[in-house]
């Protein structure tokens, strides 16, 4: 169960009861694929080798930390989702997970459309040739710049989500001489089982318009009379690291009732129903994501059966994944600079980056895994807690792990699924200079984010 989350206090530190820790797997070299992106292999010497690249030739060439994204896997994921959803219904990229120009034209060669909810990410996709048509722009409150260039640009849709935006994007679109396409965003009163900062569908939360107290409808009713407005369809989002699809059989079923209400009350049915993202990946052995083709199936099940229960046609089907395609392609490598044993505790093991690479364990208190990979080991396992170097006791990067005894300062240790938010999220704190991410395919590496240098964070320092 998932603890909740502290302020940066002495309670990320604390020890669990003796029993609490699961027992360290049977070999400690063995990388899980369910974890572990679909290249990375050991070779003879017992190296993890990501794209046909040993890990210790990728830290000479790119130095610790950094993101290394496996570039064959990332594909791979775009034509599992594409290919389960098929022609008649549309799959967006959430790009709030990790965006970069080369990610943009992996996806448009892959066939997948984009989520942007700023107007840099915006920015990012028209740069990099992602057909404005394909491009979704989301956001609680964006700025009537991000509009006019996200209406401008001609992006295909733009997803509502306050009675004040209704209006705003109407005027815009009237004064370009446009007609905009446009979603609701609604809340459906749904519990994700996920954790409190990443659960959207709530009514106390700042995301969407309630379907509660007929303020939703009231938006559809303020939407329709807009003549800078063409209103496609009802956009509902339950959360993120969602593994149990039945929040989505809640989510519809209340979507689905509005729908009727719309047609009930206006003769008109909405043609499209997007149900979000926020599908889990698995960052342990214990996670069991489901996939792509099952996560299909239940979603087209349960929207056909609502829809028939309600008398309506079955509306174009859109979801958003973003962590489950680019989450498990990447891992974080590190090098050990400290080992610090507390008997009758644990080892702190300290690595070269930390919370500045990786909020989400101090944010979320997410869980990783972590392993040895310059090299295999036959000794023991001990408790281990793998931290960062910054100033902050909760700068923590994997909370509970086994590593090797043997471990020494030099050696190179990975941190997989790391490929969503990580990089996003990251941050100078302490004057940290950002990892690069790096992209591996059949032999080749190349930057497609560059590391940051002293130059760059001086640069914005106008003095």
């Amino acid at each position: 169960m998932s603890r909740s989350a502290h302020p940066a206090g002495p309670r990320h530190a604390d020890v669990l009861p003796e029993g609490h820790y699961a027992a360290p797997p049977a070999d400690l070299n063995q990388l899980d694929p369910r974890v572990w992106s679909c290249t990375v292999t050991r070779d003879a010497e017992g190296v993890a080798v990501v794209g046909e690249i040993p890990v210790t030739r990728l830290a000479e060439e790119f130095g610790t930390p950094g993101y290394f994204l496996d570039e064959e896997d990332f594909r791979a994921r775009c034509r599992a989702w594409r290919e389960a959803f098929g022609e008649d219904a549309d799959v967006f990229y959430a790009g709030k997970a990790f965006l970069s120009r080369a990610v943009v034209r992996w996806l448009h060669e892959e066939g997948l459309n984009l989520d942007v909810c700023s107007g840099g990410e915006l920015a990012t996709a028209l740069a990099a040739g992602m057909p404005a048509e394909r491009i979704a722009l989301h956001g609680n409150n964006k700025s009537a710049e991000e509009i006019e260039r996200a209406v401008q640009a001609g992006v295909g849709r733009i997803v509502l989500d306050s009675f004040q935006e209704i209006v705003r994007v109407a005027h815009i679109a009237q004064r370009l001489g446009r007609r905009q396409r446009v979603q609701i965003r609604v809340t459906v009163g749904v519990e994700a089982h996920t954790h409190e900062f990443i659960a959207t569908a709530h009514e106390d939360q700042k995301f969407g318009i309630p379907l509660a107290g007929g303020l939703a409808a009231e938006a559809v009713r303020r939407a329709l009379k807009l003549e800078g407005l063409e209103l496609i369809g009802i956009h509902s989002h339950i959360g993120s690291q969602i593994f149990d699809t039945s929040g989505f059989e809640v989510a519809a079923h209340r979507v689905v009732g509005l729908l009727k209400e719309i047609r009930d009350e206006h003769g008109v049915e909405l043609p499209e129903i997007d149900l979000g993202g926020g599908l889990g990946i698995a960052y342990t052995s214990d996670d069991d994501p489901s996939e792509p083709r099952d996560i299909a199936k239940a979603l087209r099940e349960i929207v056909t059966r609502e829809c028939a229960g309600a008398g309506l046609s079955v509306p174009r089907l859109s979801v958003e994944p973003g962590r489950a395609i680019v989450g498990p392609t990447a891992f974080t490598l590190y090098e050990v600079g400290t080992v610090k044993e507390l008997p009758g505790l644990r080892t702190y093991v300290s690595v070269d980056g930390g919370m500045s690479d990786n909020i989400r364990t101090a944010l979320y208190d997410a869980e990783y895994s972590v392993a040895l990979v310059s090299r295999s080991s036959t000794a023991e396992p001990m408790l281990s807690r793998v931290v960062g170097k910054h100033c902050e006791s909760g700068d923590i990067v994997v909370r509970d792990a086994f590593l090797p005894a043997d471990l020494a300062p030099g050696d190179l240790i990975a941190v997989p699924a790391t490929g969503a938010y990580c990089r996003s999220m990251a941050s100078n704190y302490n004057h940290a200079l950002r990892p690069p991410v790096v992209a591996v395919r059949d032999g080749q590496a190349r930057e497609i984010v560059r590391r940051e240098t002293e130059e760059d964070l001086l640069r914005l320092d106008v003095g």
